[in-house]
């Protein structure tokens, strides 16, 4: 398999080829915020010790460490990164920084006029919450909120319009059943591409997928990629014995949040320890880190390790024998 083919624009045979503790970062993903005005059933927060707001200059302290390195993209992601009232000025430093990828992760509810400032601002990708087709069930699946799902679905209408916007959608037994249609309504968006997983808590391989239409699954990359996945009956998530057993992407990707760095956005999500604080030595942590660790030994890894990291992990070890 090659990786340059499977939608994540991040990943690719010459980036595992040639990863090491002197190439480009490639990643960086910052939590800013632990609030949102979402309550989706699914989502368990943040730790509490980095649920806190970072402060403006806590988020330049880490684009200054990492733009060293010749950052290449970053991700700014919460709780919901647009009610974090610096956000702005933090896509604006990345870009006067020279990082070519600014992405949000957003629940696609703020008003459309800010998010097309923050594409004025710098950003060039928009991955949204969409986890169902109708208003009713979106509704649920926010918390509760009356009318979010209209708003989300006009958000990501326009956005499509503009630049780069992909939609994910978290399965749980509330809205499983009505995934193919949520992934055909999602395609009639205009969206760039559809990342479809089941929630950590349910954890189960989709069904039915097959009944896709061939052009939906030629029209985004990442979909057919998960789709094929699927029909295999490979879940999303977890390490098997075969597979390899260190992170190599230590080497050149980040996730920071509340002045500290973890492994990755799951391993964070999953409540796991961070491995240190932002500081100029964090790649030499990282690295040290992916030296000792035994990803098959540890139980967030082994459990939650999403396959396109497995599929990369596997393919490092393949080109560095």
């Amino acid at each position: 398999m090659k990786l340059d083919n499977i939608g994540f624009y991040t990943l690719s045979d010459e980036r595992a080829n040639n990863a090491s503790n002197k190439s480009n970062m490639k990643r960086c993903e910052i939590i800013i915020t632990g609030k949102c005005n979402f309550k989706c059933p699914y989502c368990r927060g943040l730790r509490k010790d980095i649920k806190k707001d970072m402060t403006l200059d806590e988020v330049k302290k880490t684009i200054d460490i990492w733009a060293k390195d010749n950052l290449e993209n970053i991700r700014f992601s919460g709780g919901e990164p647009l009610v974090h009232p610096g956000l702005r000025r933090m896509v604006m430093y990345a870009k006067e920084k020279g990082i070519k990828r600014i992405a949000v992760s957003s629940n696609g509810s703020a008003s459309l006029d800010y998010y097309k400032d923050l594409i004025d601002c710098g950003v060039n990708d928009f991955s949204i919450s969409l986890d169902a087709c109708c208003s009713s069930v979106g509704d649920k699946m926010s918390g509760g909120i009356i009318g979010a799902w209209d708003k989300v679905i006009h958000n990501i209408k326009e956005l499509s319009k503009l630049t780069y916007v992909t939609v994910g959608m978290v399965f749980t037994p509330d809205n499983v059943e009505d995934s193919l249609n949520t992934i055909r309504f999602a395609h009639s968006l205009g969206v760039a591409d559809i990342r479809i997983i089941s929630a950590a808590q349910y954890n189960k391989a989709l069904e039915g997928l097959d009944k896709l239409e061939p052009e939906i699954l030629a029209a985004h990359p990442i979909l057919n990629y998960r789709v094929k996945h699927f029909r295999e009956g490979r879940n999303v998530r977890g390490i098997k014995r075969t597979d390899s057993h260190q992170c190599s992407l230590m080497y050149d990707d980040s996730v920071v949040a509340g002045n500290k760095h973890f492994p990755c956005v799951i391993y964070m999500r999953e409540k796991g320890r961070p491995i240190g604080e932002v500081n100029e030595h964090m790649r030499e942590d990282r690295i040290k880190w992916l030296k000792e660790h035994n990803t098959f030994c540890d139980p967030i890894c082994k459990k939650n390790c999403l396959d396109v990291c497995i599929d990369y992990n596997n393919k490092f070890r393949e080109l560095n024998k």
